[in-house]
């Protein structure tokens, strides 16, 4: 399965068929930016997520980030991609930190073996 494929399957199935999500893969310079800009955090992070309203959002993934969290994390790369994906996701569901979010993932990640 395309990531893409994959991806468009784990929206649909965190956020419903007529979500509207705009994803992109952008480099630790960019992801610094946003950061800073909406996190007040001055480095790049792994992933960000952006509601836009009730049904549309934006998922952005640093691949350079992401790579050295998967080893904190003990996951394969891709595998935590797919990881990151879902967390977006869920953040996008309106969920924070939490047990409540966690069980959400779990849920998610077990459907698609993650």
């Amino acid at each position: 399965m395309q990531i893409s494929e994959k991806f468009h399957k784990i929206k649909k199935a965190a956020l419903g068929k007529d979500y509207v999500l705009s994803f992109a893969f952008i480099g630790p310079q960019k992801m610094r930016e946003l950061n800073r800009t909406y996190r007040n955090i001055n480095k790049p992070t792994d992933i960000l997520s952006f509601p836009l309203s009730k049904n549309e959002g934006e998922i952005y993934i640093c691949r350079s980030e992401s790579r050295k969290e998967a080893k904190k994390f003990d996951r394969k790369y891709d595998n935590f991609i797919d990881f990151l994906f879902i967390h977006g996701c869920v953040h996008l569901k309106g969920y924070d930190h939490g047990t409540k979010m966690e069980k959400e993932e779990i849920v998610l990640r077990k459907k698609f073996g993650i």
